[in-house]
Formats: structure tokens, sequence, C-alpha cells
């Protein structure tokens, strides 16, 4: 949250992302465990790495219960909803389109 991603880095370590987004690690794996969109890659002995929507997805979650009030419960549902909204949002405008497509070609 402080630092920037550097575009450079695919992935990074739980320590570094522990630092970039100012949370302990233990947070993050408690996160991991509870919401299912967060799942860093993992690799040889079990080491987490994360990618740069894992990071956003962090900086969401954080922003929802620390700043926002919510509960783990409502960040969840808050999640769910946004992705929802995005979802509905690009099949309306795919809706959209095609209607003015058929229109353009009864004209």
């Amino acid at each position: 949250m402080d630092k920037e991603i550097s575009q450079e880095k695919k992935y990074f370590s739980i320590s570094e992302v522990s630092k970039l987004c100012n949370i302990k690690a233990h947070t993050l794996r408690f996160w991991e465990k509870e919401f299912d969109d967060l799942k860093p890659v993992t690799r040889k002995g079990s080491r987490r790495y994360y990618q740069e929507n894992d990071i956003q997805l962090i900086t969401e979650i954080h922003r929802l219960l620390y700043e926002e009030g919510m509960t783990i419960a409502g960040a969840k549902k808050s999640l769910k909803n946004s992705d929802r909204k995005e979802f509905d949002g690009d099949k309306s405008q795919e809706v959209v389109q095609d209607l003015e497509g058929l229109l353009k070609k009864i004209n």
C-alpha cells in the first residue's frame, strides 16, 4: 500500500507482500484460508508466491476490513458482489452491442 509494485517482477514472496502491504505474514496466511479467491502460487517446499492480482485483492481485503470496518463475512460478501457487478456490467455491455447490431440490420 505504501510502496509501488515493481513492473519487472511477476512473483513476490510472502515477506515481500507483507512489507508492501504492511500486513503481517500470518495474517496473509489466515486470509488465504478465509478468502477463496486469494490463492498464491505454491512451489517447492510450499513456498507462496503472490502475483499482482493477488496483491490487488489483498489491498482490497485490507481496505474493506480496516478502513470500511467490515467483518470477514461482510468483506467476503462485498467481494462476491463486486465480482458479480463486474460480470453483469460486461454482460450488459455485450447485450447492448448485440441489440444495436440487430437494429442496424433492421433499418
